[in-house]
């Protein structure tokens, strides 16, 4: 039985490359390595949440060299497996990483660009830490953020992968978000351009769109979604990649829960307030105030017990 099982199934494979929805599995990166990747990279910018963090018996110049040399060690193998699944459009791009041939050597320039950057990222995960801390009543310490926040848990993931997307590496910051997705409920494309100070409430179902720009100070609650309105289509009848189709939303706005603002061409002004449940497809100028237009709402006096 399992013979003919097999006979039926083996034409449903393409074995001859990748470049295919059936396309067998063959030499892609390990989401395994990808994902202790992360959690390392997340203990060494955010340490304790993740484990313990810096013990006291060790520097913190030890600690993080062990941390960002294991995460070094783990990403290498990976991105260079990666490589090759990298966008068609992309093919012709020379500059930067992407001139060098050897994907070892581009491997190598991939990993140190990314590397430098990582001052930079822990300076604006402060930031959010800082906007999570200040934009919460309930937050009673900097520590709580830090250790049981998801939406901190989130955006520091984004900014970790966010890094490896502007540097055109394929599948892995994918791979980074999606993890994160299916642990938070918050959903967070790689290519989101996002500014200081996001604080994401509670979490559970936002989405933020691969070309979505968020400005500085923004506070989103869960449910929202910045999505994209419509996909235009090439003439093979497939979406067209990387255009802008995700809104913009400025300094300081707050969204709150369950909002869908959608379209490449939808801005939020900056120091708005969008209220909960709307549906905006066009652009907001700065300082309003957008809320959902309810019915009145009428009470009914209860006449009785049921049964009476």
């Amino acid at each position: 039985m399992i013979a003919d099982v097999v006979t039926e199934l083996v034409p449903e494979y393409d074995t001859s490359g990748t470049d295919s929805p059936n396309a067998m599995l063959g030499n892609y990166p390990d989401s395994k390595h990808i994902t202790e990747a992360l959690r390392v990279l997340i203990d060494a910018l955010l340490p304790g949440r993740m484990s313990q963090g810096v013990s006291r018996n060790e520097e913190l110049t030890v600690f993080l060299t062990r941390t960002l040399c294991q995460a070094w060690r783990l990403l290498l193998r990976e991105i260079e497996v990666a490589l090759p699944f990298g966008w068609q459009g992309e093919a012709g791009k020379t500059e930067g990483c992407k001139a060098i041939k050897d994907p070892a050597a581009r491997t190598i320039c991939i990993l140190s660009n990314f590397c430098r950057r990582l001052p930079d990222v822990r300076r604006m995960i402060t930031e959010d830490t800082r906007a999570a801390y200040e934009g919460d009543p309930a937050a009673l310490s900097f520590a709580e953020v830090q250790i049981s926040y998801p939406g901190l848990f989130a955006i520091v993931s984004h900014r970790i992968a966010h890094e490896l997307y502007l540097l055109d590496v394929p599948i892995v910051p994918r791979v980074m978000s999606e993890w994160v997705h299916a642990k938070t409920g918050i959903d967070i494309h790689p290519g989101a351009t996002i500014g200081l100070g996001l604080f994401i409430d509670h979490g559970t179902g936002v989405v933020i769109g691969e070309t979505t720009e968020i400005g500085n100070r923004v506070k989103i609650y869960q449910g929202v979604t910045l999505g994209a309105r419509s996909f235009p289509l090439d003439e093979n009848g497939l979406p067209i990649k990387h255009i802008k189709r995700h809104p913009t939303v400025e300094d300081d706005v707050v969204i709150y829960s369950n909002a869908s603002i959608l379209g490449g061409d939808t801005i939020i002004g900056k120091g708005s307030t969008i209220g909960g449940n709307v549906f905006i497809m066009e652009t907001v100028p700065p300082n309003s105030f957008v809320a959902a237009i309810h019915p009145e709402l009428h009470i009914k006096k209860n006449e009785g017990a049921a049964g009476t």
